[in-house]
């Protein structure tokens, strides 16, 4: 009868995967399929779109919104 288990693993450094279960019988001859996670392929976000998924909000949307609190402020001090 064919035995199967499934486990997770990740790939080390030098390009290994290491599989540890008591129930493999040593010296056994066991067939091995590698699935790539999906979860793992992630595309790394930009830095904008990751600071918008930040709680709360940015208080800026551009820089022209930026030199104006800058100038208004600046202004404030004069007063």
């Amino acid at each position: 009868m064919q035995r199967a288990f499934h486990t997770k693993a990740k790939i080390s450094p030098d390009q290994k995967i290491e599989i540890q279960d008591l129930d493999l019988p040593v010296g056994e001859t066991v067939d091995v399929f590698v699935v790539v996670s999906e979860e793992d392929k992630k595309e790394p976000l930009a830095i904008l779109d990751f600071i918008d998924q930040l709680p709360g909000q940015r208080q800026f949307k551009t820089v022209a919104e930026v030199d104006q609190y800058l100038r208004e402020e600046r202004d404030s001090w004069d007063s």
